[in-house]
């Protein structure tokens, strides 16, 4: 029931835009969605799970905006900068991304345990949700690792691609601080390029 599971979330998103997580109700996003409230238990089989698979499905939206960020440009310092751009608009405009990313949780949204939870779910991508979520600092080696990967390309041992790991972290990182404190003049990208070296293999 893909499409059923994700209208549910996308009304589950919505509510939270209009309200704390602790008054969204389980009843108003099944209406919201046009299911009844037992496809929602049955699909995710409580507030909690609905509020796991919910926050899994922003990790996984933001992992693949990275992977396209990656994949936008040629040149290895611009699709760094693409990918420091869009773990700061993310962040900007998507609270979940913004706490999964930083890990400061807001009483407004719903905040899940990173360790897996046991799981009974004959769904897969619940049983997926239960897994462990994703802590900042996996979200920082997950991107490093994924950014390392497409700029070393095919075939690259792991100690030829030590300095450029570094690079890739420290990129993530700058990005996040500019979360925390966006900058004043120019942008991400511009503190992006001025950070990065001239040569970057």
């Amino acid at each position: 029931m893909p499409a059923a599971r994700e209208s549910l979330l996308d009304a589950a998103y919505s509510a939270l835009a209009r309200r704390p997580w602790s008054a969204v109700r389980m009843v108003d996003v099944a209406a919201a969605a046009g299911v009844s409230r037992q496809t929602l238990y049955n699909e995710f089989g409580s507030k909690e799970g609905l509020a796991r698979a919910l926050v899994r499905r922003e990790a996984d939206g933001y992992l693949a905006g990275v992977e396209r960020a990656l994949g936008t440009h040629s040149d290895a310092r611009e699709r760094l900068t693409a990918t420091a751009e869009w773990t700061a608009s993310a962040a900007r405009e998507n609270a979940l991304v913004r706490a999964m990313l930083t890990g400061c949780w807001s009483e407004r949204l719903p905040s899940p345990t990173l360790s897996a939870v046991p799981s009974s779910s004959a769904v897969p991508a619940q049983r997926r949700a239960d897994g462990p979520l994703p802590s900042p600092g996996d979200f920082v080696a997950i991107v490093r690792d994924r950014a390392v990967a497409v700029l070393a390309g095919p075939g690259a041992h792991r100690t030829d691609t030590t300095d450029l790991a570094r690079t890739c972290e420290l990129v993530v990182r700058l990005a996040l601080s500019c979360v925390a404190a966006p900058p004043v003049d120019g942008g991400v990208g511009d503190l992006v390029r001025t950070a990065l070296p001239r040569q970057l293999a």
